[in-house]
């Protein structure tokens, strides 16, 4: 049987659940769920998931994983949205996705 976990994904007055495998990257379970963690100006035009343009960021509410990636490193360490693309579902997470952002989103207090 395989191990899985909850996504409490929050899209502005929404929150939906989603049911991921362990290790699942969190950018493709988004995606497969039908949620864009992209802006409106990366929707089409972003790095595919490699970690290099930063434009899929999502914050996260619960515990922070730590970051696998020195793009996701930088953004953890400077408060600003995480890489979807270079998070590993290892544990049940909350989650919000940036409905105020047009490519990269801003710092956390």
């Amino acid at each position: 049987m395989t191990e899985t976990h909850t996504l409490s994904v929050r899209l502005g007055d929404e929150t939906r659940t989603l049911t991921v495998e362990h290790q699942a990257n969190l950018r493709q379970a988004l995606l497969k769920a039908g949620i864009n963690p992209y802006g409106p100006l990366n929707r089409r035009v972003n790095c595919g998931g490699r970690g290099l343009c930063a434009t899929c960021g999502v914050v996260i509410l619960s515990d922070r994983p730590t970051p696998a990636h020195w793009h996701d490193a930088l953004a953890d360490r400077f408060r600003y949205p995480r890489l979807s693309c270079q998070i590993a579902v290892e544990s049940d997470m909350d989650i919000a996705i940036l409905t105020d952002k047009w490519v990269w989103g801003k710092r956390g207090p």
